[in-house]
Protein backbone atom coordinates (compact mmCIF):
# COMPACT_ATOMS: atom_id res chain seq x y z
CA UNK A 1 0.00 0.00 0.00
CA UNK A 2 2.72 2.17 1.07
CA UNK A 3 5.00 1.43 -2.13
CA UNK A 4 1.63 2.31 -4.27
CA UNK A 5 1.34 5.87 -2.04
CA UNK A 6 4.79 6.44 -3.24
CA UNK A 7 4.44 5.74 -6.71
CA UNK A 8 1.33 8.26 -6.61
CA UNK A 9 2.95 11.10 -4.91
CA UNK A 10 6.47 11.34 -5.86
CA UNK A 11 5.61 12.33 -9.02
CA UNK A 12 3.11 14.86 -7.86
CA UNK A 13 5.80 16.30 -5.21
CA UNK A 14 8.46 16.62 -8.01
CA UNK A 15 6.09 18.18 -10.01
CA UNK A 16 5.54 20.95 -6.88
CA UNK A 17 9.17 20.70 -6.05
CA UNK A 18 10.17 21.97 -9.61
CA UNK A 19 7.70 24.29 -9.76
CA UNK A 20 8.50 25.74 -6.68
CA UNK A 21 11.70 26.19 -7.92
CA UNK A 22 10.34 28.01 -11.63
CA UNK A 23 8.40 30.01 -9.36
CA UNK A 24 11.54 31.58 -7.00
CA UNK A 25 13.38 31.61 -10.07
CA UNK A 26 11.09 34.28 -11.77
CA UNK A 27 10.55 36.13 -8.67
CA UNK A 28 14.53 36.15 -8.28
CA UNK A 29 14.76 37.65 -11.73
CA UNK A 30 11.11 40.23 -10.97
CA UNK A 31 13.03 41.03 -8.04
CA UNK A 32 16.62 41.34 -10.42
CA UNK A 33 15.31 43.23 -13.15
CA UNK A 34 13.06 45.68 -10.78
CA UNK A 35 16.65 46.45 -8.88
CA UNK A 36 18.18 47.16 -12.48
CA UNK A 37 15.69 49.38 -13.38
CA UNK A 38 16.15 51.45 -10.40
CA UNK A 39 19.60 51.58 -10.27
CA UNK A 40 20.05 52.93 -14.09
CA UNK A 41 17.50 55.62 -13.40
CA UNK A 42 19.37 56.73 -10.34
CA UNK A 43 22.57 56.63 -12.14
CA UNK A 44 21.31 58.38 -15.31
CA UNK A 45 19.56 61.16 -12.53
CA UNK A 46 23.06 61.13 -10.91
CA UNK A 47 25.43 62.07 -14.56
CA UNK A 48 22.79 63.84 -15.53
CA UNK A 49 22.81 66.18 -12.25
CA UNK A 50 26.99 66.55 -12.69
CA UNK A 51 26.46 67.35 -15.87
CA UNK A 52 23.71 70.36 -15.13
CA UNK A 53 25.56 71.56 -12.85
CA UNK A 54 28.89 72.07 -14.38
CA UNK A 55 26.77 73.47 -17.39
CA UNK A 56 24.99 75.55 -15.03
CA UNK A 57 28.72 77.05 -14.31
CA UNK A 58 29.54 76.96 -18.04
CA UNK A 59 26.16 79.39 -18.45
CA UNK A 60 26.42 81.81 -15.73
CA UNK A 61 29.66 82.46 -17.20
CA UNK A 62 28.67 83.16 -20.69
CA UNK A 63 25.93 85.76 -19.35
CA UNK A 64 28.83 87.51 -17.29
CA UNK A 65 30.46 87.96 -20.08
CA UNK A 66 27.88 89.70 -22.19
CA UNK A 67 28.15 93.86 -22.73
CA UNK A 68 26.49 95.48 -20.30
CA UNK A 69 24.46 97.10 -22.45
CA UNK A 70 23.42 93.83 -24.49
CA UNK A 71 20.18 93.08 -21.84
CA UNK A 72 18.81 90.93 -24.28
CA UNK A 73 21.67 88.54 -24.50
CA UNK A 74 21.25 88.91 -20.55
CA UNK A 75 17.75 87.57 -20.71
CA UNK A 76 18.66 85.09 -22.89
CA UNK A 77 21.45 84.27 -20.24
CA UNK A 78 19.32 84.21 -17.48
CA UNK A 79 16.72 82.08 -18.68
CA UNK A 80 19.42 79.47 -19.74
CA UNK A 81 20.01 79.72 -15.95
CA UNK A 82 16.96 78.79 -14.88
CA UNK A 83 16.33 76.45 -17.13
CA UNK A 84 19.44 74.35 -16.37
CA UNK A 85 19.08 74.80 -12.79
CA UNK A 86 15.44 73.85 -12.56
CA UNK A 87 16.87 70.62 -14.23
CA UNK A 88 19.46 69.96 -11.85
CA UNK A 89 16.45 70.56 -9.01
CA UNK A 90 14.51 68.04 -11.00
CA UNK A 91 17.65 65.26 -10.87
CA UNK A 92 17.60 66.12 -7.18
CA UNK A 93 14.76 64.78 -6.42
CA UNK A 94 14.66 61.44 -8.29
CA UNK A 95 18.02 60.40 -5.90
CA UNK A 96 17.25 59.07 -3.02
CA UNK A 97 18.68 61.86 -0.69
CA UNK A 98 15.44 61.86 1.66
CA UNK A 99 17.55 60.68 5.06
CA UNK A 100 20.81 62.42 3.40
CA UNK A 101 21.81 66.10 4.70
CA UNK A 102 21.97 68.06 1.13
CA UNK A 103 18.95 70.65 1.88
CA UNK A 104 21.76 73.93 1.77
CA UNK A 105 22.76 72.59 -1.71
CA UNK A 106 18.66 72.61 -2.73
CA UNK A 107 18.07 75.38 -1.14
CA UNK A 108 20.75 76.83 -3.34
CA UNK A 109 19.87 75.98 -6.17
CA UNK A 110 15.96 77.17 -5.67
CA UNK A 111 17.59 80.44 -4.83
CA UNK A 112 19.35 80.57 -7.96
CA UNK A 113 16.42 79.51 -9.65
CA UNK A 114 14.17 82.55 -8.72
CA UNK A 115 17.24 84.80 -8.38
CA UNK A 116 17.54 84.24 -12.52
CA UNK A 117 13.63 83.62 -13.43
CA UNK A 118 12.46 86.98 -11.64
CA UNK A 119 15.37 88.63 -12.89
CA UNK A 120 14.91 87.42 -16.82
CA UNK A 121 10.79 88.25 -16.60
CA UNK A 122 10.89 91.76 -15.68
CA UNK A 123 11.65 94.25 -18.53
CA UNK A 124 15.90 95.06 -18.43
CA UNK A 125 15.76 97.38 -20.91
CA UNK A 126 13.64 99.68 -18.08
CA UNK A 127 15.27 97.67 -15.25
CA UNK A 128 18.85 96.10 -15.89
CA UNK A 129 20.99 94.76 -13.37
CA UNK A 130 22.44 96.57 -10.86
CA UNK A 131 25.67 96.51 -9.32
CA UNK A 132 24.63 94.20 -6.10
CA UNK A 133 22.93 91.55 -8.29
CA UNK A 134 25.84 91.91 -10.84
CA UNK A 135 28.32 90.60 -7.81
CA UNK A 136 25.15 88.26 -6.71
CA UNK A 137 26.21 86.72 -10.45
CA UNK A 138 29.65 86.90 -10.05
CA UNK A 139 29.27 85.12 -6.54
CA UNK A 140 27.00 82.08 -8.22
CA UNK A 141 29.48 81.64 -10.95
CA UNK A 142 32.62 81.18 -8.46
CA UNK A 143 30.02 78.66 -6.04
CA UNK A 144 28.46 76.58 -8.84
CA UNK A 145 31.75 76.37 -10.30
CA UNK A 146 33.10 74.90 -6.42
CA UNK A 147 29.98 72.77 -6.33
CA UNK A 148 30.96 71.22 -10.03
CA UNK A 149 34.14 69.82 -8.63
CA UNK A 150 33.22 68.42 -5.97
CA UNK A 151 30.41 66.60 -7.75
CA UNK A 152 33.05 65.38 -10.87
CA UNK A 153 34.64 64.27 -8.14
CA UNK A 154 32.05 62.10 -6.81
CA UNK A 155 31.10 61.15 -9.87
CA UNK A 156 34.91 59.88 -10.97
CA UNK A 157 34.97 57.28 -8.00
CA UNK A 158 31.20 56.04 -9.03
CA UNK A 159 32.71 55.32 -12.25
CA UNK A 160 36.33 54.07 -11.50
CA UNK A 161 34.62 52.10 -8.42
CA UNK A 162 31.62 50.60 -9.60
CA UNK A 163 29.63 52.07 -6.63
CA UNK A 164 25.91 51.24 -6.79
CA UNK A 165 23.03 53.95 -5.79
CA UNK A 166 20.71 51.15 -3.93
CA UNK A 167 23.48 50.38 -1.67
CA UNK A 168 23.43 54.13 -1.09
CA UNK A 169 19.80 53.71 -0.65
CA UNK A 170 20.46 50.43 2.02
CA UNK A 171 22.62 52.16 3.86
CA UNK A 172 20.82 55.50 4.14
CA UNK A 173 17.53 52.73 5.21
CA UNK A 174 19.28 50.64 8.25
CA UNK A 175 21.66 54.00 9.35
CA UNK A 176 24.15 51.55 8.66
CA UNK A 177 27.52 53.24 9.02
CA UNK A 178 26.18 55.27 6.13
CA UNK A 179 28.75 57.58 5.99
CA UNK A 180 31.54 54.93 4.95
CA UNK A 181 29.96 54.77 1.41
CA UNK A 182 31.52 57.22 -1.19
CA UNK A 183 28.28 58.39 -2.37
CA UNK A 184 27.18 59.37 0.60
CA UNK A 185 30.29 60.80 1.76
CA UNK A 186 30.51 63.18 -1.54
CA UNK A 187 27.29 64.58 -1.23
CA UNK A 188 27.62 65.84 2.49
CA UNK A 189 30.82 66.86 2.00
CA UNK A 190 29.35 69.34 -1.28
CA UNK A 191 26.38 70.07 1.62
CA UNK A 192 28.53 71.07 3.84
CA UNK A 193 31.01 73.54 1.88
CA UNK A 194 27.66 75.06 0.60
CA UNK A 195 26.32 75.89 4.42
CA UNK A 196 29.46 77.26 4.89
CA UNK A 197 29.26 79.83 2.09
CA UNK A 198 28.82 83.91 3.34
CA UNK A 199 25.65 84.80 3.03
CA UNK A 200 24.36 85.71 -0.52
CA UNK A 201 23.06 89.58 -0.77
CA UNK A 202 20.14 88.33 -2.70
CA UNK A 203 17.77 91.06 -4.30
CA UNK A 204 14.95 92.37 -2.63
CA UNK A 205 12.40 90.62 -5.48
CA UNK A 206 14.23 87.91 -4.85
CA UNK A 207 13.66 87.24 -1.14
CA UNK A 208 10.19 88.41 -1.42
CA UNK A 209 9.37 85.09 -2.49
CA UNK A 210 10.97 83.21 0.91
CA UNK A 211 8.62 85.94 2.76
CA UNK A 212 6.23 83.63 4.70
CA UNK A 213 3.10 84.52 5.61
CA UNK A 214 3.21 84.71 9.60
CA UNK A 215 0.92 86.35 11.87
CA UNK A 216 2.67 89.54 12.30
CA UNK A 217 2.20 90.74 9.60
CA UNK A 218 -1.55 91.13 10.50
CA UNK A 219 -3.33 94.13 11.77
CA UNK A 220 -4.99 94.49 15.53
CA UNK A 221 -4.80 93.73 18.84
CA UNK A 222 -4.09 89.92 20.07
CA UNK A 223 -7.41 88.89 21.24
CA UNK A 224 -8.43 86.24 23.66
CA UNK A 225 -10.42 82.99 23.96
CA UNK A 226 -13.24 84.71 25.06
CA UNK A 227 -13.06 86.97 22.46
CA UNK A 228 -12.84 84.50 19.56
CA UNK A 229 -15.74 82.73 21.03
CA UNK A 230 -17.76 85.39 20.31
CA UNK A 231 -16.70 86.16 16.87
CA UNK A 232 -17.41 82.04 16.05
CA UNK A 233 -20.96 82.36 17.91
CA UNK A 234 -21.85 85.52 15.34
CA UNK A 235 -20.05 83.96 12.56
CA UNK A 236 -22.27 80.89 13.06
CA UNK A 237 -25.69 83.31 14.13
CA UNK A 238 -25.19 81.08 17.74
CA UNK A 239 -27.12 82.59 20.61
CA UNK A 240 -25.27 80.43 22.62
CA UNK A 241 -21.73 80.21 22.55
CA UNK A 242 -20.90 77.36 24.95
CA UNK A 243 -21.03 74.20 23.01
CA UNK A 244 -17.20 76.03 21.09
CA UNK A 245 -14.03 74.67 22.02
CA UNK A 246 -11.42 77.15 21.56
CA UNK A 247 -7.51 75.70 21.56
CA UNK A 248 -4.66 78.06 21.55
CA UNK A 249 -1.89 77.07 18.82
CA UNK A 250 2.05 78.00 18.36
CA UNK A 251 2.31 80.35 21.73
CA UNK A 252 5.31 81.87 21.52
CA UNK A 253 5.54 81.93 18.07
CA UNK A 254 4.98 84.17 14.93
CA UNK A 255 1.97 82.04 13.96
CA UNK A 256 -0.24 81.83 17.00
CA UNK A 257 -4.06 81.00 16.30
CA UNK A 258 -7.13 79.43 18.00
CA UNK A 259 -8.58 76.59 16.52
CA UNK A 260 -12.12 76.43 17.37
CA UNK A 261 -14.21 73.06 16.96
CA UNK A 262 -18.19 72.21 17.85
CA UNK A 263 -20.08 69.11 17.54
CA UNK A 264 -22.36 69.06 14.23
CA UNK A 265 -24.75 66.32 13.04
CA UNK A 266 -24.21 65.13 9.30
CA UNK A 267 -20.20 66.25 8.91
CA UNK A 268 -17.74 64.28 8.22
CA UNK A 269 -16.57 63.47 11.46
CA UNK A 270 -19.34 64.82 13.70
CA UNK A 271 -17.38 68.59 13.93
CA UNK A 272 -17.41 71.85 12.25
CA UNK A 273 -14.13 73.58 12.52
CA UNK A 274 -13.02 77.15 12.65
CA UNK A 275 -8.64 78.38 12.79
CA UNK A 276 -8.57 82.79 13.42
CA UNK A 277 -5.45 84.47 14.08
CA UNK A 278 -4.27 85.91 17.52
CA UNK A 279 -3.45 88.71 16.36
CA UNK A 280 -6.32 91.41 15.01
CA UNK A 281 -8.88 87.93 15.47
CA UNK A 282 -9.67 87.11 11.99
CA UNK A 283 -10.98 83.92 10.65
CA UNK A 284 -8.55 82.06 8.25
CA UNK A 285 -10.97 79.20 7.11
CA UNK A 286 -14.10 77.53 8.09
CA UNK A 287 -14.99 73.74 7.62
CA UNK A 288 -18.28 71.87 8.12
CA UNK A 289 -17.17 69.15 4.95
CA UNK A 290 -19.80 65.85 4.47
CA UNK A 291 -20.66 63.87 1.70
CA UNK A 292 -23.48 65.95 -0.79
CA UNK A 293 -25.27 63.26 -2.13
CA UNK A 294 -27.17 64.50 -5.10
CA UNK A 295 -27.34 67.93 -6.84
CA UNK A 296 -30.42 70.19 -6.72
CA UNK A 297 -28.96 73.32 -7.10
CA UNK A 298 -27.39 74.74 -9.97
CA UNK A 299 -24.06 76.88 -9.65
CA UNK A 300 -26.23 80.49 -9.96
CA UNK A 301 -28.06 79.58 -7.11
CA UNK A 302 -24.96 78.28 -5.32
CA UNK A 303 -22.59 81.51 -6.05
CA UNK A 304 -26.19 83.37 -4.88
CA UNK A 305 -26.34 81.60 -1.65
CA UNK A 306 -22.81 82.06 -1.25
CA UNK A 307 -22.48 85.90 -1.94
CA UNK A 308 -25.44 86.53 0.87
CA UNK A 309 -23.47 84.49 3.06
CA UNK A 310 -20.37 86.36 2.75
CA UNK A 311 -22.40 90.05 3.00
CA UNK A 312 -23.93 88.91 5.96
CA UNK A 313 -20.37 87.95 8.06
CA UNK A 314 -19.34 91.95 7.28
CA UNK A 315 -17.26 90.60 3.72
CA UNK A 316 -18.94 93.77 1.65
CA UNK A 317 -18.42 94.44 -2.06
CA UNK A 318 -17.41 91.19 -3.14
CA UNK A 319 -18.15 89.48 -6.40
CA UNK A 320 -17.81 86.04 -8.26
CA UNK A 321 -14.51 85.60 -10.05
CA UNK A 322 -14.52 81.99 -10.64
CA UNK A 323 -16.66 78.51 -10.63
CA UNK A 324 -16.12 75.07 -10.60
CA UNK A 325 -17.91 72.04 -9.59
CA UNK A 326 -17.27 68.45 -8.00
CA UNK A 327 -18.50 66.11 -6.01
CA UNK A 328 -21.77 67.89 -5.71
CA UNK A 329 -20.06 71.16 -4.40
CA UNK A 330 -19.79 74.34 -5.90
CA UNK A 331 -16.55 75.97 -4.87
CA UNK A 332 -16.63 79.71 -6.16
CA UNK A 333 -13.74 82.02 -5.58
CA UNK A 334 -14.88 86.07 -4.43
CA UNK A 335 -13.05 89.09 -4.75
CA UNK A 336 -13.35 92.66 -3.42
CA UNK A 337 -14.68 94.72 -6.32
CA UNK A 338 -14.90 98.61 -5.10
CA UNK A 339 -14.34 101.90 -6.78
CA UNK A 340 -14.67 99.95 -10.44
CA UNK A 341 -11.42 97.57 -9.76
CA UNK A 342 -11.38 93.77 -8.60
CA UNK A 343 -8.86 93.43 -6.25
CA UNK A 344 -7.85 89.52 -6.98
CA UNK A 345 -5.54 89.89 -3.95
CA UNK A 346 -8.52 90.76 -1.74
CA UNK A 347 -10.02 86.59 -2.29
CA UNK A 348 -12.58 84.14 -0.25
CA UNK A 349 -13.26 81.17 -1.56
CA UNK A 350 -16.34 79.49 -0.56
CA UNK A 351 -17.45 75.38 -0.84
CA UNK A 352 -21.49 75.33 -0.99
CA UNK A 353 -23.35 71.96 -1.07
CA UNK A 354 -25.55 71.65 -3.98
CA UNK A 355 -28.24 69.55 -2.09
CA UNK A 356 -29.61 72.31 -0.35
CA UNK A 357 -27.51 75.37 -0.60
CA UNK A 358 -25.34 74.67 2.65
CA UNK A 359 -22.30 76.68 2.99
CA UNK A 360 -19.70 73.95 4.16
CA UNK A 361 -16.36 75.75 3.52
CA UNK A 362 -14.54 78.82 3.19
CA UNK A 363 -11.13 79.95 3.18
CA UNK A 364 -10.58 83.79 4.20
CA UNK A 365 -6.70 83.60 4.98
CA UNK A 366 -5.93 85.71 1.32
CA UNK A 367 -8.28 87.80 2.34
CA UNK A 368 -6.61 88.42 6.11
CA UNK A 369 -3.62 88.70 4.96
CA UNK A 370 -4.30 91.01 1.87
CA UNK A 371 -6.51 93.03 3.13
CA UNK A 372 -5.59 96.95 3.54
CA UNK A 373 -5.98 100.37 2.26
CA UNK A 374 -4.01 100.69 -1.29
CA UNK A 375 -3.19 104.18 -3.06
CA UNK A 376 -3.96 103.00 -6.66
CA UNK A 377 -2.69 105.51 -9.29
CA UNK A 378 -4.94 106.12 -12.39
CA UNK A 379 -3.47 104.06 -15.21
CA UNK A 380 -1.23 105.53 -18.04
CA UNK A 381 -2.79 103.56 -20.81
CA UNK A 382 -6.39 104.01 -21.45
CA UNK A 383 -8.72 101.17 -22.27
CA UNK A 384 -8.39 101.74 -26.22
CA UNK A 385 -4.93 101.60 -26.03
CA UNK A 386 -4.18 98.44 -23.67
CA UNK A 387 -6.80 96.85 -26.08
CA UNK A 388 -4.83 97.19 -29.15
CA UNK A 389 -1.98 94.52 -27.56
CA UNK A 390 -4.66 92.06 -27.53
CA UNK A 391 -4.61 89.08 -30.33
CA UNK A 392 -6.57 90.32 -33.22
CA UNK A 393 -8.50 86.86 -33.35
CA UNK A 394 -9.41 88.00 -29.75
CA UNK A 395 -13.26 88.75 -29.46
CA UNK A 396 -13.63 90.80 -26.05
CA UNK A 397 -17.03 90.27 -24.14
CA UNK A 398 -16.05 91.86 -21.33
CA UNK A 399 -13.72 94.42 -19.75
CA UNK A 400 -12.50 95.34 -16.24
CA UNK A 401 -9.96 96.76 -14.24
CA UNK A 402 -8.28 94.33 -11.67
CA UNK A 403 -5.38 94.22 -9.36
CA UNK A 404 -3.36 91.28 -9.02
CA UNK A 405 0.25 89.66 -8.01
CA UNK A 406 2.15 88.68 -11.46
CA UNK A 407 4.52 86.21 -11.90
CA UNK A 408 7.36 88.17 -9.73
CA UNK A 409 4.96 88.74 -6.96
CA UNK A 410 4.43 92.23 -7.57
CA UNK A 411 1.40 94.41 -7.24
CA UNK A 412 0.15 95.85 -10.52
CA UNK A 413 -2.78 97.36 -11.86
CA UNK A 414 -4.67 95.91 -15.01
CA UNK A 415 -7.11 95.80 -17.68
CA UNK A 416 -9.23 92.34 -17.55
CA UNK A 417 -10.31 91.27 -20.74
CA UNK A 418 -12.73 88.12 -21.14
CA UNK A 419 -13.24 87.01 -24.29
CA UNK A 420 -12.92 83.90 -27.01
CA UNK A 421 -10.23 82.78 -29.02
CA UNK A 422 -9.43 79.68 -30.89
CA UNK A 423 -12.73 78.04 -29.13
CA UNK A 424 -12.28 78.57 -25.88
CA UNK A 425 -13.28 81.72 -22.97
CA UNK A 426 -10.08 83.50 -21.77
CA UNK A 427 -9.14 85.90 -19.17
CA UNK A 428 -6.31 88.61 -19.75
CA UNK A 429 -4.57 90.70 -18.12
CA UNK A 430 -2.68 93.40 -20.13
CA UNK A 431 -0.65 95.67 -17.40
CA UNK A 432 -2.66 99.20 -17.30
CA UNK A 433 0.91 101.18 -17.16
CA UNK A 434 3.41 99.18 -19.33
CA UNK A 435 1.07 97.36 -21.76
CA UNK A 436 2.84 93.73 -21.09
CA UNK A 437 0.34 90.58 -20.55
CA UNK A 438 0.76 89.95 -17.12
CA UNK A 439 -1.72 86.65 -16.92
CA UNK A 440 -3.78 84.42 -19.17
CA UNK A 441 -6.21 82.03 -17.66
CA UNK A 442 -8.52 79.97 -19.54
CA UNK A 443 -11.89 79.97 -18.06
CA UNK A 444 -13.46 76.69 -17.07
CA UNK A 445 -16.88 74.90 -18.60
CA UNK A 446 -18.29 75.79 -15.55
CA UNK A 447 -18.03 79.03 -15.34
CA UNK A 448 -18.29 79.34 -19.34
CA UNK A 449 -21.70 78.27 -18.80
CA UNK A 450 -22.66 80.83 -16.35
CA UNK A 451 -21.44 83.34 -18.95
CA UNK A 452 -23.83 82.26 -21.76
Amino acid sequence: MYKRLSIVMFPILLVALIGTGVWGYLEHQEKNSVLIKAENQYQRAFHDLSFHVDKLHTELGNTLAVNSTSQDAYKKGLINVWRITSQAQNEISQLPLTLLPFSKTEDFLANIANFSYRAAVRDLSKQPLDEKEMKTLNTLYEHSGEISTELRGVQSKVLQSNLRWMDVELALAKQDNPHDNAIIDGFTTVDKKVGEYPEIEWSPTVMSVYQNRNMSMLSGQEEGIDQIKQKAAKFLSLQDSSPLQVVENGAGTENQSYSVSMPKQGTSDGNLYMDYSKKGGQLLWYSAMREVPSKQLDLRTARDVAAQFLDERDYKEMTAVSYDEYNNIANMTFATHKNGIINYLEKVAVKVALDNGEVIGMDAADYAYDKKERQINAPKLTDAEARKTLSTNFKVESADKALIRNDIDEEVQCYQYIGRVNGGIYRIYINADSGAQEKIDRIGSEEAQLRT
